[in-house]
């Protein structure tokens, strides 16, 4: 088993860091950099910031906040939310950040995809895949886009298959089912997902007690584990969610 990392989450609107759920009913959680930092000073692993509202608004990701957050943080950044070209993904790599997130674009334009690892290389390219529940797909996820809001009418599973064939270097599933409920991973979707690629996977979406952390890794083959809602409002620690890993036999980074 490879070493797991822990990725908290920043949603972004409006210069805030947000949390919803199911994409909706969004609470204010803080401001971005303070919380970068906060994270890093914890243990994170790595750090995500998702521009949740970019795309619903046809924009680009607002790269001041990429700057600010980059500029108090070491670990490795994921910036996703409006990005759409190789222009975008370079300016955003330029602002700071280590590796780029694509969701609704690569799902318009797959050729994106193998063109931005291509030039940024695979370790680079990370495409978030939002999925729902739906008896009519082959694998019973259904592929989402715009915030959630858009069915493709496209298998969630074949999809990520897709991805990695076109040379995305990681995987981001988040279920719509799932997100800021605090209710657990969708551990389903993750493994199936997991089961379909071999390049690291990151759960996502639903992280609420100690255990759900193990069981993303145990139960939905993550190698990445990322959360918003829990560490936003001090439920637990990152070294706590470490120790509770560690002591189910999961190797982690630091003490």
């Amino acid at each position: 088993m490879s070493i797991v990392k822990i990725m908290p989450c920043l949603d972004m609107k409006d210069g805030r860091v947000v949390k919803g759920i199911h994409f909706v009913d969004l609470k204010d959680a803080g401001d971005p950099v303070e919380n970068a930092a906060f994270y890093q000073a914890e243990g994170a692993d790595e750090l995500a910031m998702l521009d949740i509202a970019a795309t619903l608004e046809n924009r680009k990701t607002r790269l001041e906040w990429v700057q600010k957050v980059s500029s108090v943080i070491r670990i490795p950044l994921t910036v996703g939310g409006g990005i759409a070209t190789l222009e975008d993904i370079e300016m955003t790599l330029q602002a700071g950040a280590t590796k780029v997130s694509m969701n609704s674009a690569a799902v318009k334009r797959p050729e994106l995809v193998a063109e931005a690892a291509k030039k940024f290389g695979s370790e680079r390219i990370v495409v978030a895949i939002d999925a729902r529940r739906s008896a009519a797909m082959p694998s019973g996820f259904e592929l989402v886009v715009a915030g959630g809001t858009q069915a493709v009418g496209k298998d969630a599973v074949e999809w990520a298959r897709q991805c990695e064939g076109l040379g995305a270097g990681v995987i981001l599933p988040t279920s719509m089912d799932g997100d800021g409920t605090q209710a657990g991973y969708d551990l389903e979707f993750t493994r199936a997902i997991s089961d379909a690629v071999s390049v690291p996977v990151i759960a996502s979406g639903g992280a609420g007690q100690l255990q759900d952390f193990a069981d993303g890794v145990l139960k939905g083959g993550a190698s990445i584990l990322l959360a918003a809602s829990v560490f936003h409002y001090r439920k637990f620690s990152i070294r706590q969610v470490k120790d509770h890993l560690r002591s189910h036999g999961i190797s982690v980074v630091g003490p």
